[in-house]
């Protein structure tokens, strides 16, 4: 086998594509889901400080 051969079969050859595209898919959907708990975690912080806060002002 020749070289130019080898280097056209090589860039013809599309096997690990698939695999690189399910890894950035896999990568952002990881990405918005730290961004969305870090977002909701935020938010449930804040309810629970004010339902302690609400609780300690009635007692």
């Amino acid at each position: 086998m020749s070289l130019t051969t080898l280097l056209r079969s090589l860039a013809n050859d599309e096997s690990g594509q698939n695999l690189i595209e399910y890894a950035l898919v896999a990568g952002l959907v990881g990405l918005a889901a730290i961004t969305a708990m870090t977002s909701l975690g935020s938010g449930i912080s804040t309810a629970f400080t004010k339902v302690g806060n609400s609780l300690s002002s009635a007692v």
